[in-house]
């Protein structure tokens, strides 16, 4: 079974027969054509997963063509091929909605793993599409995304539960969008058509709290010149969630207890029983059993709210998903900043899906946000990105696994090394030899890109190259092929030849 289909449009003939051989040797179906309106043609008579497209045609520039396929077919992986490799042309290739850019001559490993990766990307795309319909049919609940074990587990959970009316404690970390599972609760419940009433107890100053929460009547303080209705009579036939439930004082705590056992209050300073009929969700960050034990928090209260338990995982334990939300911040943040649709190159996803996520959903979420509104092109590369998220990979990368450096602890058992141990500047030369050529490795040792990366000249890192010895690569031609690639001459050189 092919591995994907490929149209490679290039008006050298050795060029389309010597990619039509490696691709078809790779397991790939592949078409040529010589031309641009060719190539056009083969577009309309099939689709296919990637297109190999030259920026040199005899009847039209490959840029242009570029942006008038874009707008046929927006989800079509397509390369460009040039001769001219440079800073500006990837620019150009990115902005016109290129997945990527070969340069002539290239290497055919790279070749092949660049079309592997954009295929993969394809793939992903059309399967990202294809679960949000699923889920959309089997749940019904649009603003949760999620196709990991972990988070199925969690909407089938909250199928469940939504059209009872038992109070449901939803845990997790901060960001994992305890709120959304909670909205979807009640847009599921036979209550949907009353209100949702979030409170943000974290944020409401203790003394005010019960104001909000259960009202007040004329005079029951200096400022209370009127009466006053509280969030649980708005609430009444609908639902009151409450996030960081375990800041709510003890006082409070008791009287929440109240209500959630006889469905009454009364308003501050009145003497009036309340009846009411709310649902009661509630969110928190902490572990309540700990602040149970720790006596911060009610016991009774918290078996109370805990009649339904939903842990949300955290984002980095549901990598999985992060393509499919990425997909949903593109198009909500275009659409508000009113740009065209984005897309992420393959090094910025890596990127996307390595970083562990301290934040969860939302700090992917501004992630994404700060890209779109910071691009200038179609698709965004990893400079775009938060630096938090792009020096994690390199320091991640590295990892600098410094434990074979370091001198053992007092007390540790055996050591690490029969060598003396190095000294602080010797560990922080190879920290940084590391980190360079990491960088360099992605960049394709291209040293002028990777100068751009680290924000210094190009001059500064020529000097650290050579001061610290590391052996840089350079491309030449493949001798049994010219066109078709090059071997890599890993004997060291002045940098910048």
């Amino acid at each position: 079974m092919p591995r994907g289909s490929i149209l490679v449009v290039d008006d050298e003939v050795e060029i389309r027969e010597g990619l039509e051989a490696l691709l078809t040797s790779e397991s790939f179906e592949v078409t040529v054509a010589e031309t641009g309106a060719a190539g056009l043609q083969k577009l309309e008579d099939r689709p296919f997963d990637l297109m190999l497209l030259d920026v040199s045609l005899p009847d039209r520039n490959g840029l242009d063509l570029l942006r008038e396929i874009r707008q046929r077919d927006p989800h079509l992986s397509i390369i460009l091929i040039t001769a001219y490799g440079s800073i500006d042309m990837a620019r150009a290739a990115f902005k016109g909605g290129a997945q990527d850019y070969i340069t002539k001559p290239w290497s055919n490993d790279e070749l092949i793993t660049q079309v592997s990766l954009a295929i993969e990307g394809r793939r992903l795309r059309e399967e990202n599409l294809h679960l949000k319909r699923a889920l959309k049919q089997r749940y019904n609940f649009p603003n949760i995304i999620g196709k990991s074990e972990k988070m199925l587990a969690v909407l089938d959970l909250v199928t469940q539960v939504a059209p009872s009316r038992s109070t449901v404690l939803i845990s997790g970390e901060s960001g994992t969008g305890k709120e959304v599972i909670a909205k979807a609760i009640h847009s599921a419940s036979t209550r949907a058509d009353k209100a949702f009433i979030p409170v943000n107890t974290g944020s409401i100053p203790v003394d005010l709290l019960e104001s909000q929460l259960f009202g007040h009547v004329k005079g029951a303080f200096t400022s209370a010149v009127a009466s006053k209705k509280g969030l649980f009579e708005v609430a009444d036939q609908g639902t009151i969630f409450f996030d960081e439930i375990s800041t709510v004082s003890p006082e409070t705590q008791a009287k929440l207890l109240r209500v959630i056992q006889e469905r009454e209050f009364m308003r501050l300073g009145g003497t009036e029983t309340i009846k009411v009929d709310v649902r009661i969700l509630a969110a928190s960050n902490e572990d309540l059993r700990k602040l149970v034990r720790e006596g911060r928090f009610r016991e009774d209260l918290f078996h109370r709210l805990n009649v339904i338990s939903i842990q949300l995982p955290p984002l980095r334990d549901r990598k999985e998903d992060i393509p499919l939300l990425v997909d949903r911040f593109l198009e909500q943040f275009c659409k508000e900043n009113g740009k065209p649709q984005r897309g992420f190159t393959h090094g910025a996803m890596k990127l996307l899906m390595d970083y562990d996520w301290p934040g969860n959903v939302r700090e992917l979420e501004n992630a994404v946000e700060r890209a779109v509104v910071l691009s200038t092109h179609e698709t965004m590369d990893g400079d775009l990105l938060p630096e938090s998220v792009r020096t994690r990979e390199i320091v991640k990368g590295v990892h600098l696994q410094l434990s074979e450096f370091l001198p053992p602890l007092p007390g540790e058992i055996g050591t690490r090394s029969a060598n003396p141990p190095p000294s602080l500047f010797e560990i922080l030369e190879e920290v940084e030899r590391r980190i360079i050529v990491d960088m360099l490795e992605r960049t394709n040792w291209n040293q002028t890109e990777a100068a751009e990366r680290f924000q210094i000249p190009l001059s500064t890192l020529n000097q650290k190259i050579k001061r610290l010895g590391i052996e840089t690569r350079r491309r030449v031609a493949n001798p049994r092929n010219p066109a078709m690639g090059y071997a890599e001459d890993s004997a060291e050189f002045a940098a910048g030849k």
